[in-house]
């Protein structure tokens, strides 16, 4: 449970982040109160481990405390809440139309649909690259031919966090997830309803750091 700090506290916090280590008297001083006026705020961060103490020292940062909030607010975001337009393509489509969407939309990948609009594959700039070395027939080549397919894809629920997406990424190699909606579970028949990547995560990180 995070603690909201007041805006003394905050200023507090800023003044020992600076200048510390610092004592009481001298953080007291800086804002032109009296050591007995700080004594409930210093105590309030000490105990929320934002500051450390000790004696003939005076107070300094606590940078962990930090990292740990960070992580923690991190550990609670769900996809649903972060998660960007999918960029889909029929699995009928060519080759030639997949890399010209690919470059149209500046994404790394393309998920592919069959005819009632579900997930069907996944096809990367990498796929694309290789199919197009050497290939001079790429109005005539199916995009089917070259994607992934389940049940080799890896894929994320809008329900799920963003840290638990952020190690499907990482354990996978791969730089982007469909989040789909399960349709059928006995075939494993998903709607994408978007897409989550370490970009979305990166960004996700540095606006709460920021916070």
């Amino acid at each position: 449970m995070s603690i909201k700090l007041s805006k003394r506290q905050q200023e507090i916090l800023q003044i020992v982040k600076e200048d510390g280590p610092i004592t009481g008297k001298q953080i007291a001083e800086k804002l032109s109160l009296t050591r007995a006026t700080l004594r409930p705020d210093l105590a309030i961060l000490t105990m929320a481990g934002s500051l450390d103490a000790k004696p003939r020292v005076g107070y300094f940062y606590n940078p962990q405390s930090e990292t740990k909030k960070t992580t923690a607010n991190l550990s609670k975001q769900l996809v649903k809440h972060y998660k960007a337009h999918p960029i889909v393509v029929q699995k009928s489509a060519s080759v030639y139309d997949a890399i010209v969407q690919i470059f149209l939309e500046d994404v790394g990948t393309l998920y592919t649909v069959d005819e009632e609009g579900l997930l069907a594959g996944v096809i990367s700039r990498k796929d694309l690259l290789r199919a197009a070395i050497g290939n001079n027939n790429l109005e005539e080549l199916p995009v089917s031919v070259i994607m992934t397919r389940m049940p080799n894809i890896v894929t994320v629920q809008p329900d799920e966090t963003l840290l638990e997406a952020a190690q499907k990424l990482i354990h996978n190699h791969i730089d982007s997830l469909p989040v789909v909606r399960e349709v059928d579970k006995e075939q494993k028949r998903y709607e994408v309803i978007g897409r989550i990547t370490k970009t979305t995560i990166t960004r996700a990180y540095i606006e709460m750091l920021e916070i």
